[in-house]
């Protein structure tokens, strides 16, 4: 019996607390990938080093994202949703002037003050429209990669503008922005590989790493080397069009995070490190991937556009080689790291703004529930005022900017939907109020069955608006096909009442405001000076 009371008060004491104490952290993200566009789920992509990880480590079945590119990565970074960091409206496109707020604590800022090396390759879109906005003066020791939302693969261009650079500090702490012009004809997912592994190899192991590896695959355009099509995407129907290159784009990345762990490796701290990989949204829905078997794609906030492909690798994992099916959001990654690292936030100078992530470890590794909630979005247009002052600069006209797409493609929609809509998970009740896009399904491995309305209003995601109120029963209906709201009308209620709550939380807006001063002799360049702290 004492045995027994020894045995139950051990694992009192041990259950929850495996926290990793300081371990390296490499976070992965891909760019617009559907949900079903892995091996794991029995794709016709080939991906042998994700299914790797995830079989091995743990695929996260319920990690919810936001819909577009800058809001999942506001809301990653800073471990705020988006209806705080005022990305709830959607992408910052080139032009415009606005940003991750500076008061912001983010994640490469937070792991520095507590001795991480902090290193940031691939895609930002959080704003760049003052350099003060920029990785490097946002916690990073040095970034590598593309300001802005999308890019040429070859050309490292977005509407004619080259966007690649390298930026650090200088031996006297001199910010250096080095635009890389002699990269052009070279594919950007593999020189980002390079930078990443050559990132590890002179990492200096008396600290602890953060390497943010941001890849842009497989967002548009369709750009992919001839020789890897042949080699990874041969099997694959040519109908849909683009779906080969696409398929190769998601290979030659899979084949770059395989680099990345064979250099962990060989550095002997792959035991120490932990891997999360997600997309920062699901695939463009009726277009080359595939979110089958869910519902609706990029830009909708059915589980086709927010539930993203995630997994996680570590040996510090106490359980592995299991699908979780808890509920986490990209948001908790802040609060998961910051306790790893150890921050003491009231010790700083800076002010920590509250969070909304929570600590998911024991949720990952241990397979144990840590919420039961996610707010998917909330709009209300009646918070965004009528100003040409943005954040923390001074007042400037607001010129009428006629948006250039350049070769990208239906991925990179210019998002001015007015709609207002509450979009939120809660439990297993998922509820949609308010006005908001509608898409239907994809089949497996297929987009030819897809229903897209591409008609008028293509530019703001595709698909047609829907008003009232939904409910749908994930548990019994992952597909999203059948509004239960009548049937249950106290959960609806239930949920309802949960609206002033999130909206006392919501930060107001100002108009957006833009400039073509960011684009200088061939180069994009931030163009205002004056950034107020």
């Amino acid at each position: 019996m004492k045995l027994l009371l020894v045995i139950l008060l051990f694992l009192a004491n041990n259950v929850g607390g495996t926290t990793p104490s300081r371990p390296n952290i490499v976070m992965i993200l891909a760019d617009d990938m559907g949900y079903q566009d892995v091996g794991f789920r029995d794709s016709n992509i080939l991906t042998p080093n994700m299914d790797k990880l995830a079989t091995e480590g743990v695929i996260l079945e319920n990690h919810y994202v936001m819909p577009q590119c800058s809001p999942t990565r506001s809301s990653l970074l800073s471990g705020r949703h988006a209806i705080r960091t005022g990305f709830w409206k959607g992408n910052i496109a080139p032009t415009e002037e606005w940003g991750l707020r500076l008061n912001e604590t983010i994640i490469p800022e937070m792991l520095q003050r507590n001795g991480y090396a902090t290193h940031g390759i691939g895609k930002w879109h959080c704003g760049m429209y003052t350099y003060d906005h920029t990785p490097v003066k946002r916690g990073f020791d040095t970034f590598f990669g593309l300001y802005l939302g999308a890019q040429g693969y070859f050309n490292h261009k977005r509407s004619g503008h080259v966007d690649l650079r390298d930026n650090y500090l200088d031996k006297d702490g001199k910010f250096v922005d080095s635009v890389r012009l002699d990269l052009k004809g070279q594919y950007s997912t593999y020189f980002f590989t390079d930078r990443a592994v050559e990132t590890i190899e002179n990492h200096n192991k008396s600290k602890p790493l953060f390497l943010y590896l941001s890849y842009t695959s497989p967002h548009s355009p369709n750009d992919a080397p001839d020789e890897a099509v042949k080699k990874y995407a041969s099997h694959i129907p040519s109908n849909p069009k683009h779906r080969r290159s696409y398929a190769t784009q998601i290979s030659i990345m899979d084949e770059g995070i395989g680099k990345v762990v064979e250099s962990l490796k060989k550095q002997n701290i792959l035991d120490n490190t932990i891997i999360v990989f997600t997309s920062d949204n699901g695939a463009v829905h009726g277009n080359k991937g595939s979110n089958y078997p869910l519902r609706g794609g990029k830009q909708s906030l059915f589980e086709g556009g927010v539930r993203a492909v995630s997994f996680v690798s570590s040996p510090l994992l106490q359980k592995t080689g299991y699908v979780n099916k808890n509920l986490h959001h990209v948001t908790d990654w802040y609060a998961t790291f910051q306790k790893m690292a150890g921050d003491q936030p009231t010790q700083h100078s800076k002010p920590q703004l509250p969070i909304d992530g929570v600590d998911i470890w024991d949720s990952v590794s241990s397979d144990l529930p840590c919420r039961e909630e996610v707010l998917m979005n909330y709009r209300d247009h009646s918070m965004i005022q009528d100003s040409s002052e943005h954040e923390f600069l001074a007042k400037q006209e607001a010129p009428t900017i006629d948006e250039d797409l350049g070769q990208l493609g239906d991925d990179e929609y210019i998002d001015d939907d007015s709609n207002d809509f509450f979009v939120i998970r809660w439990k297993d009740w998922k509820l949609f109020t308010g006005a908001y896009k509608v898409q239907d399904w994809t089949s497996k491995n297929s987009l030819e069955d897809a229903k897209f309305d591409r008609s008028d209003n293509w530019l703001t995601g595709g698909g047609k608006t829907s008003t009232g109120t939904k409910l749908f029963d994930l548990s019994a209906d992952p597909r999203e096909e059948n509004n239960v709201a009548d049937e249950n009308p106290d959960v609806v209620n239930t949920i309802l009442a949960k609206i002033p709550g999130y909206r006392e939380k919501m930060t107001k807006i100002n108009k957006r405001t833009r400039s073509n001063e960011g684009k200088k002799e061939g180069i994009w360049v931030p163009w205002v000076n004056n950034a107020r702290k």
